[in-house]
C-alpha cells in the first residue's frame, strides 16, 4: 500500500481529536485508579476514551476490525484493523504527569500503515503515514544521526517492565550508552522521532503499546523491531527496541539478541 486513503486518515484524526477532549476533561481531577484482572491500572478516563474512539471508528468503517486495550480484540474478515491504547501511561495520567498519550494505529493486511502518538496535555502530536514522512505538529521531523552507543541516550519507562534476564540484557546495553533515562511511556518514542532521544528499549508490552509507534519511527528515519531484530506485528512478543538509525540499531541488537 502506497498511502492510507484520505477518508480513513480523516477518521483517525477525528478519533484522536475526540480522545483529547475526554482525557483532558479528567486529567488532574483525582478520579482514582483501579486494577484490572492482570493487575494493570485503569481509570474511567481510559474506558470512556476508548469507547468513544471505538464508536467513531466503527460508525465510519463498520467492517473494520478493532482491538483496544480496554475492550479487547473484535474479529473482522476485513483487511483493515485498528489497534488503540486510549491512555498509554495510565500511571502517569493518574499521578498528574503530562507525558501520557493516546496511541492509534491502523493495520492493513497485518502491516502497520498509520500511527498516531498524541499527547493531549502537552499539545503535541506525531503522525506516521505509510509513504509519507513523519510529522510533529504538522512539520516533518527526523531522527538523530548519532551512530555510536557511547554518544547515545537510552530510555525505558521503568525497570519494573523487565524480568531478571531481560534487565540483565538492558543493563548491559544501557551501560554501553552515554546515559540512560526513565519514564515517558510513549512520549519517549515521539522524542526519538524528533531527534532528541536515540534509543528506547522496553519489555512487557502489548500490540496496543507498540503498533502505532512503527509508522512514526520508520517515517522519521528510525528503526523499531523486537529484540531479535524482527519487524513488529500484532503477533510479536513483548520486547521492543527503537533506534534513531540502522547503524545504532545494529549495535544495540548485539546486546539484546538471545544467543
Amino acid at each position: 500500500m502506497s498511502t492510507v486513503p484520505d477518508q480513513i486518515f480523516n477518521t483517525a484524526i477525528a478519533a484522536v481529536d475526540l480522545a483529547r477532549t475526554i482525557t483532558l476533561k479528567y486529567f488532574r481531577q483525582n478520579i482514582g485508579i483501579e486494577n484490572k484482572l492482570d493487575s494493570s491500572p485503569v481509570t474511567v478516563a481510559d474506558q470512556e476514551t476508548e469507547a468513544a474512539i471505538k464508536a467513531l471508528i466503527l460508525k465510519n468503517h463498520p467492517s473494520h476490525g478493532f482491538f483496544g486495550e480496554e475492550s479487547g480484540d473484535q474479529t473482522s474478515t476485513e483487511s483493515w484493523r485498528w489497534i488503540v491504547d486510549p491512555i498509554d501511561g495510565t500511571k502517569a495520567f493518574a499521578t498528574g504527569s503530562p507525558t501520557f498519550g493516546t496511541l492509534i494505529s491502523l493495520i492493513h493486511n497485518d502491516k502497520p500503515v498509520l500511527g498516531i502518538i498524541d499527547h493531549a496535555a502537552l499539545g503535541e502530536r506525531w503522525i506516521g503515514r505509510v509513504g509519507e514522512a513523519t510529522t510533529f505538529n504538522g512539520e516533518v521531523c527526523e531522527t538523530s544521526q548519532i551512530r555510536t552507543l557511547q554518544d547515545a541516550s537510552i530510555n525505558c519507562t521503568t525497570i519494573d517492565m523487565f524480568d531478571p534476564a531481560g534487565f540483565q540484557l538492558f543493563n548491559q546495553l544501557s551501560s554501553a550508552c552515554r546515559y540512560r533515562t526513565f519514564g515517558g511511556d510513549c512520549y519517549s518514542y515521539g522524542l526519538l522521532a524528533s531527534g532528541h532521544a536515540h534509543l528506547v528499549c522496553e519489555a512487557d508490552l502489548k500490540p496496543y503499546d507498540f503498533m502505532a509507534l512503527v509508522p512514526v519511527i520508520e517515517g522519521a528515519g528510525g528503526i523499531i523491531t523486537d529484540w531479535e531484530g524482527q519487524p513488529l506485528t500484532p503477533d510479536s512478543g513483548d520486547k521492543v527496541l527503537a533506534s534513531a538509525n540502522a547503524s545504532l540499531h545494529q549495535l544495540a541488537i548485539k546486546y539484546l539478541h538471545s544467543q
